[in-house]
């Protein structure tokens, strides 16, 4: 099976500038490509996984990635599928998070000998002259037709900045740059990119009067069209001091029935056979699916010593009742406690099972907080200090178990 056949198989792809030479350039000879990441954070999240699954791929059929950090683009911020502007962001603080970048995606694409290359847009953006770009860059695009783009007419209902108008144009001379420079061909990207790639794609052909291409993948999303890769406690990160390697096993194990075969095929290595077999499982067959859907994509991010050790939790809490050292834990402290007594409201909170005292509320007034295996009935309920003399386990809902301890 061609490579594209196989993105195609995954539900991968979502749009091409032209399939037909895409699909050529995928499974023909090797081509150098790229995909852009904004440093917007000091770790990569699940949506980013998807990416860098996506660019092993390619570099496994024999392709050479280029990952671009926008240590310019990330000055200006992007527009697409945003509600607001995003949080500006000092030099020094983007230069970090692309640091962490870095750590983290060279334990899926090797760059040794030149296999992929790692560069940063803020070493020719960050020089540039702005009427210069203007006149060299501005002139090939049409503000009309770059108003018509999904990425800004949706901002224009609540105010989309000039700032931000010019993130296309930079996004599109970064093409033209790893073009010119490294023979770039193709530009991939998630589906919200899609009309800054277009920009990308004419950019290169105006100047140049070469053919270049691009092609956009499905975001992760739900059976419902949401985003995945969020829970109360925010994103779900690739770093494992911001998501432990337990909650992220716990994340996959626990995500919908109807969404599992979809994340294998796009997240996993697994092949389609087997991932069809597991497409036959009903009922509660399904957590089957599930356990090795978790077990897979935490053995890919962190290791398989890490996911080995998050099944052995995951199933002596779940299966056998057992508490694993390896739970989830929070530690409180005497100032946790008001005339030695601490709320399990208050608990849910620090432990962040819930974002705020109304959320935890509406929890416990639905029975889906238990402390100890029993249910919590009363908003008020409160554990003294001497309830911690053995670990204290907090349930939430059918699935979520926490462990405090105090000492």
């Amino acid at each position: 099976m061609g490579l594209y056949q196989e993105f195609l198989d995954r539900g991968l792809i979502a749009q091409s500038t032209n399939e037909e030479e895409v699909a050529k350039m995928l499974d023909g000879e090797p081509i150098t490509f790229y995909i852009g990441f904004d440093p917007t954070a000091d770790s990569l999240h699940v949506g980013h996984f998807m990416q860098m699954k996506i660019m092993a791929h390619m570099q496994q059929a024999g392709h050479r990635p280029i990952a671009i950090f926008g240590g310019g683009t990330a000055m200006i911020g992007d527009p697409s599928g945003k509600t607001d502007m995003r949080k500006m962001m000092t030099k020094e603080t983007i230069a970090h998070n692309i640091e962490c970048f870095k750590q983290q995606m060279a334990k899926f694409i090797d760059i040794s000998d030149g296999k992929a290359l790692f560069v940063n847009n803020g070493d020719w953006l960050l020089n540039l002259n702005y009427v210069d770009f203007l006149r060299d860059v501005g002139v090939h695009f049409s503000v009309n037709r770059m108003l018509t783009a999904e990425c800004y007419k949706k901002r224009l209902e609540t105010g989309l900045t000039f700032l931000e108008f010019n993130y296309m144009l930079m996004q599109s001379y970064d093409f033209y740059k790893l073009h010119q420079d490294y023979g770039c061909k193709l530009e991939l990207g998630g589906d919200d990119q899609w009309s800054n790639i277009i920009g990308g794609v004419e950019l290169v052909r105006r100047k140049t009067g070469h053919d270049v291409y691009g092609m956009t993948f499905k975001l992760l999303t739900n059976s419902e069209g949401k985003k995945m890769g969020k829970t109360e406690k925010g994103a779900v990160w690739l770093d494992p001091q911001k998501t432990p390697p337990y909650e992220f096993f716990q994340y996959w194990r626990n995500i919908g029935d109807a969404d599992v075969i979809n994340c294998m095929k796009m997240l996993t290595f697994l092949s389609l056979d087997e991932i069809n077999e597991y497409a036959k499982l009903e009922g509660s067959d399904i957590n089957r699916a599930k356990e090795t859907l978790a077990y897979e994509v935490t053995k890919l991010i962190h290791g398989e010593a890490e996911a080995n050790r998050a099944l052995e939790t995951a199933r002596q809490v779940f299966v056998a009742g057992g508490i694993s050292a390896d739970m989830p834990t929070t530690e409180l402290s005497a100032d946790d406690f008001i005339d030695g007594k601490v709320s399990v409201v208050d608990m849910l909170i620090k432990a962040k099972l819930a974002p705020s005292k109304g959320e935890a509320k509406r929890l416990i007034q639905q029975g889906g907080v238990a402390v100890n295996d029993k249910k919590v009935e009363k908003f008020d309920d409160t554990l003294t200090a001497e309830d911690f003399a053995s670990d204290v386990i907090v349930k939430k809902g059918k699935k979520i178990y926490h462990r405090f301890i105090f000492s």
